[in-house]
């Protein structure tokens, strides 16, 4: 009986021993690479390494943004032997220029497998390679990068800036940063599961980072300059909120300069915020002045005023309706559909022509020629001059606000007549005035001109967009009206000395945002124009938001054109015209229309 039993027991135990081995020869053998993954996937880590972010620069490839590349260094402190900490401490304190107490603290300070310190967030590439040189046991180094301007703020609202994450957070860093970003790179590494690195183990890269392309600018540095700080200085003297001023060429579309600042000396809110103290505050321009954190050229909409007349004259002249000579017999006051209308100041009984009209700015001689031409051609030449259109350079542009032929009221022939009712940007009244400079074909401004590669190639943008708006014989006769307005009317003050200028004022309540009607003693002032008029070569608009005391276009806005202007076309050598003012005028301008005032119900 015993015997048996002892059989069956070995039996038993032979079955137990087949059945480990060949569970065994499963897991060594059949299943060898599953459990073998299984175990690296416990140690394998995967590390992202940044690609470095593409700069930007202007039109003459000076810098205007760029990240420079640096390293981190890091300190695993688990793999630091306590009697180490001060050896390594006073080694690195050298390297890091950090004092040797505060390295040690930071070598000493957390427990095993509780992670990484940075020890100093950027260093240059020589201190780091010294440091890998010495191979100090538990320091890593990472790459990185700093975004840096050397310019300080200029053009800052226009090129944006980064969040925390180095990702676009603004302007152009952000409408393109997908190009600027580039891609990033992933490094595998083995680590135990509580975090040290393994002996004898590097970094092996399964993907390679690519650099982000650049962007070169149709900007110009100087005259980025040259404009921010004569817009600065005027906002300053004026006491306004804000400022734009943007400078363009005619016949490109390129946007050579665009200045987009706020008032930061005012007690009261500007209602525009600034941009990041980061940049505001390196290397200001003008002290007291500082970026818009958005681009106001783009996404900030006003009524135009006076310097919307344009599209009124252009639909006449291009329809017959008038001619630049054209005689008119003003009144003292019109009364149309219950309301009546008058100019800023009581004239009486006045006769004007055309040209004289548009030169003085009359609200009510505006009107009659709008009467003339009517609603239809009136709103047609609204889109045909680019309004409540984007203009293609993005930014978070505004397309601004237009009335139609569903929602028209009589009264609207005064109003968007004189640039009342419609609201546009600031570069969309200068697209209108472009195109009257550029013969009457409009060309879409452009902010970049081509993209820069990791090795400095370029591939060129392709060139603006451009279509036929009005004759050449309707741009002429425009253009010399519009002469007059410089020379004999509200816009003297934008005289540009050895150059004819061609452009008009605008000065304009601001409406209440919270009710119907103006808000009382709040004016937005405007000049626009370009030059040398019969041949022009760029053009440029000034806005004032809010100045006060003074408010005029002719009176604000009109001498920061004049002071930019003049420094734009001597710097690209444009050669003066004959006959021109070789002095800016001491005759106070002819005083301008308010659009917003003189309705009377």
């Amino acid at each position: 009986m015993a015997g048996r039993r002892v059989k069956l027991l070995r039996g038993c135990l032979l079955i137990a021993l087949v059945a480990l081995v060949l569970r065994l020869v499963d897991l060594q053998v059949v299943d060898a690479g599953h459990y073998q993954a299984d175990a690296n996937n416990e140690l394998v880590q995967r590390i992202v390494i940044p690609a470095l972010r593409g700069g930007i620069y202007d039109r003459n490839g000076a810098v205007l943004s760029l990240s420079v590349p640096l390293e981190q260094v890091l300190a695993d402190d688990a793999q630091i032997a306590p009697k180490e900490v001060a050896t390594e401490a006073r080694a690195l304190a050298a390297l890091l220029q950090v004092p040797e107490g505060t390295l040690a603290a930071e070598l000493s300070r957390r427990g095993p497998g509780s992670g990484d310190v940075v020890l100093a967030p950027s260093v240059s590439l020589p201190v780091s390679q010294r440091i890998a040189e010495n191979a100090y046991p538990g320091i890593t180094i990472e790459a990185t990068s700093q975004r840096t301007a050397p310019n300080g703020s200029l053009g800052a609202s226009v090129l944006g800036f980064l969040d925390y994450q180095g990702h676009g957070a603004a302007g152009l860093e952000y409408q393109e940063n997908r190009l600027l970003a580039g891609r990033q790179g992933v490094d595998q590494v083995l680590k135990s599961p509580n975090g040290l690195a393994l002996p004898q183990s590097s970094p092996v890269e399964l993907v390679a980072p690519v650099a982000g392309r650049g962007l070169e600018l149709t900007l110009d540095t100087p005259l980025q300059y040259a404009a921010e700080r004569a817009l600065g200085e005027e906002i300053l003297s004026s006491h306004a909120m804000s400022g734009v001023a943007i400078v363009m060429d005619t016949r490109t579309g390129d946007v050579l300069a665009e200045a987009n600042l706020v008032n930061q000396t005012l007690g009261r809110s500007t209602g525009v915020l600034s941009a990041p103290a980061s940049l505001t505050s390196s290397h200001p321009i003008v002290p007291g002045v500082g970026e818009a954190m958005n681009d106001l050229a783009l996404t900030q909409t006003y009524e135009p005023g006076s310097v919307f007349k344009l599209v009124t004259f252009a639909a006449a002249l291009a329809n017959g309706v008038i001619t630049p000579t054209t005689p008119f017999t003003i009144p003292d006051q019109i009364s149309f559909d219950g309301y009546t209308f008058h100019d800023a100041e009581n004239h009486g009984l006045i006769r004007l022509s055309a040209t004289q009209i548009l030169a003085q700015s009359s609200n009510l001689g505006t009107f009659q020629i709008a009467s003339r031409l009517g609603e239809s051609a009136l709103l047609n030449q609204v889109h045909a001059l680019g309004f409540g259109a984007p203009t293609g350079l993005g930014l978070g542009e505004s397309q601004g606000l237009l009335i139609n032929a569903d929602k028209w009221e009589p009264t609207d022939m005064v109003s968007l007549a004189i640039g009342q009712v419609d609201a546009a940007t600031a570069q969309q009244v200068l697209d209108a005035y472009n195109t009257v400079a550029n013969g009457g074909v409009f060309v879409a401004p452009r902010l970049v001109r081509a993209t820069v590669g990791a090795n400095g190639t370029l591939v060129e943008a392709p060139p603006a967009a451009e279509h036929r708006v009005l004759s050449y014989a309707t741009a002429q006769q425009l253009t010399t009206m519009l002469e007059q307005v410089v020379l004999a009317g509200t816009g003297t003050n934008a005289v540009v000395p050895g150059y004819s200028v061609a452009g008009k004022t605008g000065t304009a309540q601001i409406p209440n945002p919270n009710s119907s009607g103006y808000l009382p003693g709040d004016y937005s002032a405007t000049f626009v124009g370009y030059a040398p008029a019969q041949n022009p070569v760029l053009s440029a608009i000034v806005i004032l938001n809010r100045p006060t005391p003074l408010y005029f276009g002719g009176q604000v806005a009109a001498p920061v054109f004049s002071t930019i202007m003049s420094y734009a076309l001597h710097r690209y050598g444009i050669p003066t015209t004959a006959g021109a003012p070789t002095v800016i005028s001491q005759v106070a301008p002819v005083a301008e229309d308010v659009t917003g005032a003189g309705v009377v119900r």
